[in-house]
């Protein structure tokens, strides 16, 4: 038997009980496998240079380096996590800034009901490496700083002064989910060796305190989890990875999304997609790409990942062809759209618009490979509601 084939084998017959216990849901309950695209096949690239599905679009928004067209506001350097918040009859998309030294921050985009750039403008400025994050249910944005101290900084998209959250730990922070049904922010840690955490907040919407805790479950790839207090959040002199014996080894965290009763992470050290069940407190893979068959793995570089409101699961390319791939409630996964002529680029900041119909995201180094040649870019479209 191959390697690959017997892989598979043993992690579906690990997994046995845990996906017992999910398959109620009716979702994502195993390794995804290759599919036909539910929108069909690419088209060729467009004016852009994006392949995307028959009945899509796509705009440029932003350029790094240039001012925003419809603004005075020169976008940022290197975007990446991103997010969408509802603004009476438009939206805000926010974006991090991967700018190392004191370079880093967030930016904000404001749409009309059109999808017309309205305004711009930085939410948070003089940090370092500010990587993906997260939104919160009270319309702010965790941008995490992936250094080894890093910290989560709690900013404003409506207007505020962006303020430090240190008791959600000093690590080399990547994103953040907002869980409001259990009342936690998950978070994970983007090392070889890195944790996955949750911070429990003391009081529900309020992040100066709480308790930081890990994930602790066996180092196969399904099973039962639990978590445990991390005894000194503020990782010095021992990282916060090293404190719980017992703590789940993953590698490289990168993304992280939450809905309906499931929480999802990326590692883009093994390509795999984690799925962990919050009601059965288990655990599995939604995606590893040694188990696709037929091969070959259409995702690999794993990291960013959102979710629209069908179930679908969209996880950009940290390199790879430079696309997004989704993954759907049937466990089928598909190239959804390709960047072409940015292969020393990365796509970051995936995120739906709040009617669903636009996806906005980031090659964070463009056609130039350079941190100041990102370019955020909008497609429209009839998506899966």
């Amino acid at each position: 038997m191959e390697r690959r084939n017997f892989l598979r084998m043993s992690a579906l017959t690990a997994g046995t009980t845990a996906f017992s216990a999910s398959w109620w849901q009716g979702a994502h309950a195993a390794p995804a496998q290759n599919a036909v695209s539910p929108y069909g096949a690419l088209l060729g690239a467009d004016a852009n240079g994006l392949q995307l599905p028959s009945g899509f679009t796509s705009q440029v928004v932003a350029r790094s380096s240039q001012v925003v067209p419809g603004t005075s506001y020169t976008w940022h350097g290197a975007p990446d996590g991103g997010a969408c918040y509802a603004d009476g009859t438009g939206w805000i998309y926010v974006s991090n800034s991967e700018i190392s030294g004191s370079g880093g921050g967030a930016s904000m985009l404001r749409f009309n009901s059109a999808g017309t750039v309205t305004a711009a403008s930085r939410i948070l400025s003089g940090t370092s490496s500010n990587c993906a994050g997260g939104k919160t249910p009270w319309n702010t944005w965790l941008s995490c700083e992936e250094t080894s101290t890093g910290r989560v900084w709690e900013t404003y998209p409506f207007g505020g002064t962006a303020v430090a959250r240190p008791a959600m730990g000093r690590f080399k922070h990547e994103a953040a989910a907002a869980d409001p049904v259990r009342q936690v922010v998950y978070l994970t840690e983007d090392e070889t060796n890195g944790r996955f955490y949750r911070f429990v907040p003391t009081t529900w919407g309020n992040l100066s305190a709480g308790t930081l805790q890990v994930l602790v479950a066996g180092s196969g790839t399904s099973g039962s989890f639990s978590w445990a207090n991390v005894p000194d959040p503020d990782g010095s002199p021992t990282a916060t990875r090293s404190q719980v014996s017992g703590s789940k080894s993953f590698n490289g965290g990168e993304g992280c999304h939450n809905q309906n009763d499931t929480v999802w992470i990326t590692t883009k050290g093994d390509n795999r997609v984690w799925q962990f069940n919050l009601l059965t407190s288990t655990f599995e893979l939604a995606y590893d790409d040694g188990l696709v068959s037929p091969g070959p793995a259409p995702l690999t570089g794993v990291d960013n990942i959102t979710g629209s409101s069908s179930g679908d699961l969209y996880v950009a390319e940290d390199g790879g062809n430079m696309e997004i791939c989704m993954i759907t409630p049937d466990d089928k996964i598909s190239v959804f759209l390709r960047i072409t002529g940015q292969s020393s680029s990365e796509i970051t900041g995936p995120a739906f618009s709040p009617a669903g119909n636009r996806l906005y995201f980031s090659s964070q180094r463009g056609t130039s490979g350079s941190s100041s040649g990102g370019i955020t870019y909008c497609v429209t479209g009839p998506f899966r509601t």
